[in-house]
């Protein structure tokens, strides 16, 4: 059964989510702040976590960070809950962590079919291609773990995951559209400039000429 985290200050939202989810079929545990979620989180073990971002004690985006932070969470779905909607609001929530990300107000049939679609893709990773090795760079998904020249390089989780699609194929032009769909989920609204921002600092930690810019079309990785 696939557990779920679901992390609000607000009651009355904590309640709606919780019995939609437990009706759907899901183990459901709830927290009312940032701190109260990445302790839960460690003894509960979610397969995914609801995470509101505006919350007293310690908001969503720094909780988000810790949790992602911890082997045990790593590859743990984390999709935010805010009534914020601007770009760098989720911009942040992205580099953080986030893997979704679901305006307020939270519609139970919207929120059910995200759900549906993240545990289709937890379970489909599970048969993909885990490991990439090129040159002097080694991309391993089991640990999430970036090798250069035997150096570990740390990526939060959208950026590996855009550094691995870009690196499974080298030389191939990923369109912005595939980038989105394979990183971000066919569901996911975010800023237009959301894959430019992952793009420039994948530069900054992995090598600017290992990223080439095709105007209009994409990117790709070259060896």
């Amino acid at each position: 059964m696939i557990k779920i985290l679901v992390v609000d200050d607000d009651p009355d939202i904590i309640e709606i989510l919780r019995y939609n989810l437990s009706l759907a079929g899901y183990q459901v545990k709830t927290a009312f702040n940032g701190k109260e979620a990445v302790k839960k989180a460690k003894l509960f073990l979610p397969e995914i976590i609801l995470l509101d971002i505006m919350m007293p004690e310690m908001d969503g985006i720094e909780a988000c960070t810790q949790i992602k932070s911890l082997p045990s969470l790593n590859k743990t779905m984390i999709i935010f809950l805010s009534a914020r909607s601007e770009d760098f609001t989720q911009i942040a929530a992205f580099d953080a962590g986030g893997d979704d990300y679901i305006s307020k107000p939270v519609k139970p049939k919207i929120l059910l079919r995200k759900i549906r679609s993240v545990v289709k893709r937890i379970h489909s990773s599970v048969n993909e291609n885990t490991r990439i090795e090129l040159d002097n760079i080694v991309i391993d998904r089991n640990e999430y773990l970036v090798k250069i020249d035997n150096n570990n390089i740390k990526l939060p989780r959208k950026e590996f995951e855009l550094f691995f699609l870009l690196a499974s194929k080298p030389r191939k032009v990923f369109t912005r559209d595939e980038i989105m769909s394979k990183v971000w989920g066919i569901n996911v609204v975010v800023g237009d400039r959301t894959i430019d921002v992952h793009i420039r600092k994948l530069r900054e930690k992995i090598g600017d000429l290992r990223f080439k810019t095709v105007k209009g079309v994409g990117y790709k990785f070259v060896q």
